[in-house]
């Protein structure tokens, strides 16, 4: 087993943990330990929220999540001669649960994927499911199964949501003043357009002092993916995945967290993978002057991994950019053309007996694949949902003699 740098208490939240983690991006957040170019090692993970969701049958925990909380980052680590400019190579060796511990925090045997309130944090399809609601997962090997949508099992992408290197100064600057700018185009929407920096929970690794304030009142919140990688939900960054990060500040500093055992393209009800703590197998290595020598200035790229499920029937729903509760048309606007794909799926599986809620986590969760399909086609963008026929233990797709509805019960929700 490589060399754990990073260990968690999971019956411990991470501002109790001998070495706590941090939820901010800040480059002046202390590293944990150093590694070198050519390592192999071990980060454990904690859940997103801190475990603030349980194993229950009641989705007020989802309603009322702290998000001042959220994300729960494992490190900073530093690689040795990482300069800025640098390419980050990044191997996933391996990733999971938490290994042979069963009990009451997300990764113990178990996860959860949840509906977002949207007078706190939303969902792709908030305007349509404003309420929270769950649905808990039980891990067998590599299988999910949940007693809140019967009839699915599938096969888990285990990967992290949440990777990345730490910004500088002037970058996490930019961040913030962008963000802002954002914000401020409409700062009474529910929910907001961005979350700015804020001290509240604020969690900065080994920092102290005046360091510890600084960082605090500057950090940029971690929901968003950014230049540095961080939040990208990209369910192919599995076992086998190799990513390239560009490095902003001396010795990379690398940190993250947010694992999930399982989740669809989108991560569509923003808590929409199956969420978990665990830990994550890393080899590292660099590309000096790498960010020059590809062209990688904004973002990271990546070479995905090759253990995913196949799957080879699928029901494919389509969208187009056509907003159809107002009949509106807008001018090839992908993300409405997807979000009417995804309400298409809902309503599909409504059909037989699921409810619009449970449907929902279902596409958020399960191994879906979404896809842009044309976005040169005047007025319309067209994207398409594709939802693998192999994980209901029925048959789903449509025949002559319709779908046959069942009591297929229903998710945990608000009181």
């Amino acid at each position: 087993m490589p060399k754990i740098i990073f260990t968690v208490d999971q019956s411990k939240p991470m501002r109790e943990q001998e070495t706590p983690g941090h939820n901010r991006w800040h480059p002046d957040i202390p590293v944990v330990d150093m590694v070198r170019p050519g390592d192999e090692f071990r980060v454990e993970c904690r859940e997103w929220t801190d475990a603030q969701i349980g194993n229950n049958d009641s989705a007020n925990d989802v309603r009322d999540v702290d998000l001042t909380r959220a994300h729960m980052l494992s490190g900073p680590i530093g690689v040795e001669g990482a300069e800025p400019g640098d390419l980050l190579v990044v191997d996933i060796m391996d990733l999971g649960p938490v290994p042979q511990q069963v009990g009451d925090a997300p990764g113990q045997g178990w996860g959860y994927t949840g509906i977002f309130a949207k007078a706190n944090g939303g969902g792709f399809l908030t305007d349509y499911f404003p309420d929270a609601y769950k649905a808990i997962w039980d891990f067998h090997g590599m299988v999910a199964m949940s007693r809140h949508l019967p009839g699915v099992r599938f096969t888990g992408i285990t990967h992290p949501g949440l990777f990345g290197t730490a910004p500088s100064a002037d970058l996490l600057a930019t961040w913030n003043r962008r963000e802002q700018a954002l914000i401020d185009t409409d700062p009474d929407r529910v929910p907001p357009l961005g979350l700015p920096p804020l001290t509240d929970n604020a969690l900065c690794g080994t920092a102290t002092g005046e360091a510890m304030e600084r960082i605090a009142s500057e950090g940029a919140r971690t929901v968003p993916a950014r230049e540095n990688g961080g939040n990208h939900d990209i369910k192919n960054f599995t076992r086998g995945a190799r990513v390239f990060y560009p490095v902003h500040v001396n010795d990379a500093k690398l940190s993250g967290g947010d694992l999930h055992f399982s989740q669809g393209d989108g991560e569509i009800t923003f808590c929409g993978a199956i969420e978990m703590g665990g830990f994550i197998d890393f080899h590292v290595d660099l590309i000096k002057g790498g960010m020059e020598k590809y062209g990688v200035t904004t973002n990271p790229i990546f070479m995905p991994g090759n253990v995913e499920p196949r799957y080879s029937e699928f029901l494919s729903f389509i969208g187009i950019s056509v907003d159809h509760d107002t009949d509106t048309n807008y001018y090839l606007d992908a993300t409405v053309a997807y979000r009417r794909a995804c309400l298409n799926a809902v309503e599909y599986l409504k059909k037989w007996g699921y409810t619009g809620e449970q449907a929902y986590l279902l596409l958020g969760s399960a191994p879906i694949e979404g896809r842009v399909s044309g976005i040169v086609d005047i007025p319309n963008a067209c994207c398409s949902l594709y939802l693998p026929t192999a994980i209901f233990d029925f048959d789903v797709r449509p025949t002559s003699e319709g779908p046959v509805r069942e009591d297929r019960g229903q998710c945990a929700v608000t009181s």
